[in-house]
């Protein structure tokens, strides 16, 4: 197959007009050697992380479609560490969503004077442009209408979709003590039907939990969610 992106966790091959392979790799973002999802840049490699990410993606996009949150994958190959998802278009040159339920992070750095960790910030819902040159700057709801990025319709379907997923995932991590702080989402267009799919991936690589005060580790989050055997 033909490899027609390479992406920092993740190489995206061509099946045909309607399908990519994304393939899972051990990469994962971070800085000076430390993991950290917030980060846009890749810090690290952790030997069985790709596999790990993508059995949490596979296991919460059919938890969301099972609940009628249509998301672009079709089908997962966990011996292969790839997924087939359907072929979708980012919004403008690519944006992130970001659901806040604890202050942490890029949070702090630009608030960090009226803002103190963990402060509760109730499901905040923020919006990143994907461009590295910038450190993914935020971006204000109108701007995203006024720049015909989203439309209204389309700010809404996925300010709705981003509550119902975060807070599915809130509920997963309280059943087993955990806490989650912020969960980092992207949303595509489906190429053939138009539709809003939640794609890319849902695993520690985008979300950051804490347990009793400290972060999990990447690796061990799908154990504790009882998403993966040791």
């Amino acid at each position: 197959m033909n490899k027609i992106y390479q992406g920092k966790t993740k190489d995206v091959f061509e099946v045909d007009d309607e399908q990519v392979l994304l393939k899972f790799k051990d990469d994962v973002t971070g800085k000076d050697g430390v993991f950290d999802p917030g980060e846009n840049q890749v810090g690290l490699k952790i030997d069985g992380q790709g596999l790990n990410n993508l059995t949490m993606s596979s296991h919460f996009f059919k938890l969301f479609e099972s609940k009628g949150i249509k998301t672009h994958m079709v089908k997962c190959n966990l011996d292969e560490g790839s997924m087939l998802v359907r072929k979708a278009v980012s919004f403008g040159q690519g944006l992130e969503v970001i659901a806040r339920f604890k202050a942490m992070g890029s949070f702090i750095r630009r608030y960090g004077s009226i803002a103190k960790e963990f402060d509760d910030l109730n499901g905040l819902i923020e919006f990143t442009l994907k461009d590295d040159k910038r450190n993914d700057p935020l971006i204000v709801e109108n701007a995203l209408i006024v720049l015909n990025i989203l439309t209204q319709e389309e700010l809404d379907i996925i300010k709705d979709n981003t509550k119902k997923v975060s807070n599915i995932l809130k509920e997963e991590c309280l059943e087993k003590g955990l806490d989650l702080i912020d969960l980092k989402l992207e949303f595509g267009k489906d190429m053939k039907t138009n539709e809003i799919l939640l794609i890319d991936e849902i695993s520690s690589g985008n979300m950051r939990v804490y347990k009793d005060g400290e972060m999990v580790n990447s690796l061990e989050l799908a154990y504790l969610l009882g998403i993966m055997n040791r």
